[in-house]
């Protein structure tokens, strides 16, 4: 299996600069997959790939790249890392705006025009000027000039060729005594200190956006007490270790997954799974890392430690889908990688064609600088990561793991829910109501039978089983075979035993008028059957409900179970359910889903069991079921951390709003260039006299990217 390793980036200013990483990171040999987050500065890589091959080549293209090793480490070194730039921001944007609206005070008083008395005076702001652009842009230079040597562009290109043309332009008229020419020293700088400013909030507002994310790290404890020879010793959580004793006291937060040794306790697990109610654990009860105790006092034993634990996975996959990007995100990129060419062609032509018409120089000039600056793609590149962050994390705080953000683009979509029965509309704790005996062969014989044979297998029908024959022995079976969707069979001496259908058991009676809301297990010696057990499921309390809920949005609501059609007529009228498809073997499933997507429906399979894996694959979007099997959870694109229906209720309409606020932010940042590129270039002047100033570009295109964090925002609070 190809590892998983995950990176700090510093430097990523764009949507260019995410496409150049991903595009020189991709091309290292064993690299299978690698997904970069331009939100939070970080990057997924997936392959057998060495971690330092990755750090070197992000490197060289002139970025800060450095291996993570966990989520702790990754929230300590990028909490630092934010923290560090913004104390750095701060004192750019603040020398750079102090300097620029001293010169332009300076300015309006002396005129920024150049003449013989005051030559000397611009050639010592220029050195202040050039000074501040060092300190406060640096980075602008230094990046434009490493994506020429890799003859590639990006936001710094943009600035750097804006304000870098402005200071040269008047050092040159300064320099040769050009007299009465208008020089631009205070836009250089204070267009640095604009963007400083812009990159500064952002960043500030960016921080929120990981909120939930980083309120699930907080729930994992930092020490524990544990039991040596019985006395109490507190050591850190990151040397507990499997089969250790820990104690649990009221005000705790569990520091591991374990088992409950002793005592009761009433957990609050609301932030792991959304449940709003305390949950009594018992002697034998899984208890989960982070969970915090709220009344009572016990020991636990550790199972899962360290990475293993259901927080950790959550958080782990939390933060891969954070990093996972939409089909939107794809159309993003390609207008990324030629975004910033075009941008500077447009600004060379409408110059020039300024100066065709009869401008001067200094008017192409500022038309060349203003489209250069507000058409930077930091919004662009920033609407649909900052969403996704958003969203993904809200999901988690309301009890619903989103492995990959496109399912969430997919459940905008939906039209059909697909309802597997056992353990997902019913609460799967079956019972066995009755044991029906065909013919002269004693009840305890077939108790035995059907005890020594469904105790091979997982399914809650044959739990129950095995629970109602309890107070029974076992027999010696042999030759024992599990029939995928139909039954069990086995030898007992010389004799042949099956247990399962009514076909498989060749059970040929009509069973029309028999027990429709029990389902059958039919149990045969040598194809005779010999007995019947009527097992029933009960159906969860908010099914109706929430059926009912979903139907009234526009969803068609479909149950598909391998029951007998009357038994599944039965539960789909309690239920409110609009098609059954009963009788269905769980290869046959995944079959099921591809002929309803075949008839153009965007199908949703919503199932907890391991026969339920291919249907949720196959569906256009998987969800599996709280407590449902692992392989179930791992297939699904959507996992639901609590029980019952009641986040679906929430994740449908949630992942609606998710897709809505990225077009938002995608159409506003589009938007904002296609308007304000023809306005930099001068289309209003002919008609107002009016032209952009620099200056208001660099705000506008700071305020632009602002306006993208806090619409993002908005999902936290949805």
């Amino acid at each position: 299996m190809a590892e998983e390793k995950q990176f700090l980036l510093d430097g990523l200013h764009c949507a260019s600069c995410v496409r150049r990483v991903e595009k020189k990171v991709s091309s290292l040999p064993e690299v299978e997959f690698v997904s970069v987050n331009l939100a939070d500065q970080t990057a997924f890589v997936q392959g057998n790939v060495n971690a330092d091959d990755v750090v070197q080549a992000i490197t060289k293209i002139g970025f800060g790249a450095e291996v993570l090793e966990s989520e702790q480490v990754r929230r300590e070194k990028q909490q630092a890392q934010t923290q560090k730039t913004l104390a750095r921001k701060k004192q750019e944007f603040s020398l750079a705006l102090i300097v620029g609206f001293v010169l332009m005070f300076y300015g309006m008083f002396a005129g920024m025009g150049l003449t013989a008395d005051n030559q000397w005076i611009w050639f010592i702001w220029a050195l202040v000027t050039l000074l501040t652009m060092v300190f406060s842009g640096r980075h602008f230079f230094t990046g434009a000039w490493t994506t020429l040597k890799n003859r590639s562009a990006n936001m710094d290109t943009l600035i750097a060729m804006s304000t870098g043309v402005a200071w040269f332009y008047s050092f040159y008229l300064t320099l040769f005594s050009q007299w009465g020419s208008h020089l631009y020293y205070e836009a250089s700088v204070m267009i640095i200190g604009f963007l400083s400013l812009g990159k500064y909030l952002e960043l500030k507002a960016k921080q929120r956006s990981s909120l939930a994310l980083e309120k699930l790290l907080d729930l994992a404890p930092q020490q524990a007490v544990i039991f040596e020879d019985n006395q109490p010793k507190t050591i850190s959580a990151k040397g507990i270790k499997p089969e250790m004793l820990i104690q649990a006291l009221t005000g705790d937060r569990l520091v591991v997954d374990g088992v409950l040794e002793s005592g009761t306790i009433w957990v609050d697990e609301s932030m792991l799974t959304g449940e709003a109610l305390p949950i009594e654990k018992k002697v034998g009860d899984t208890v989960r890392a982070g969970t915090l105790v709220q009344d009572g006092a016990g020991i636990y034993r550790a199972e899962q430690v360290g990475s293993q634990t259901a927080l950790a996975r959550i958080i782990h996959a939390v933060r891969h889908a954070q990093s996972s990007k939409p089909p939107l995100a794809k159309m993003v990129d390609k207008i990324a990688a030629v975004f910033v060419p075009i941008v500077i062609a447009i600004a060379l032509v409408c110059s020039l064609i300024w100066l065709a018409v009869g401008k001067d120089f200094s008017f192409a000039f500022s038309i060349f600088t203003t489209i250069l600056i507000i058409a930077c793609p930091c919004a662009l590149g920033l609407a649909i990561p900052l969403s996704t962050i958003a969203g993904v994390a809200r999901s988690a705080e309301f009890g619903v793991l989103v492995r990959n953000i496109d399912a969430m683009q997919a459940s905008s979509q939906l039209d059909t829910l697909v309802f597997d029965k056992t353990g997902t509309l019913t609460t799967g704790k079956m019972t066995v109501t009755e044991l029906e005996i065909v013919g002269d062969v004693e009840k305890q014989t077939v108790l035995q039978l059907a005890k020594s044979l469904e105790k091979q297998a997982s399914h809650p029908i044959a739990k129950a089983i095995v629970d109602f024959a309890s107070d029974f022995s076992e027999c010696e079976v042999s030759d024992l075979q599990i029939i995928k969707g139909q039954g069990i069979s086995a030898k007992y001496g010389d004799d042949e035993i099956r247990i399962g259908n009514a076909k498989f058991a060749n059970f040929n009676q009509d069973l029309t008028a028999s027990d429709t809301v029990s389902t059958l297990v039919f149990v045969a010696i040598n194809q005779k059957t010999v007995g019947i057990f009527h097992v029933q499921d009960e159906i969860r309390s908010e099914t109706k409900q929430a059926i009912a809920e979903l139907k009234q949005q526009g969803y068609h609501c479909i149950m598909l179970t391998g029951d007998r059609q009357q038994t599944a007529e039965y539960y789909a009228q309690q239920i409110g359910i609009d098609e059954i498809i009963a009788e269905v073997l769980p290869e046959q499933k995944s079959a099921k889903i591809q002929q309803l997507q075949q008839q153009g429906r965007k199908v949703a399979m919503i199932g907890d069991g391991i026969n339920d894996s291919p249907a949720l694959a196959q569906a256009d979007v998987g969800i599996a079921m709280h407590n449902g099997s692992d392989i179930a959870i791992e297939t699904a694109d959507l996992s639901l951390m609590r029980s019952g229906l009641t986040p679906i209720l929430q994740i449908l309409p949630f992942s609606s709003e998710v897709l809505r606020n990225m077009k938002q932010s995608l159409v506003g940042a589009l938007i904002y260039n296609v308007i304000a590129i023809p306005i930099a270039a001068g289309v209003l002047y002919p008609f107002t006299g009016w032209l952009l100033n620099p200056m208001i570009s660099a705000i506008a295109m700071a305020l632009s990217s602002i306006t993208v964090v806090l619409n993002s925002q908005r999902l936290l609070r949805t």
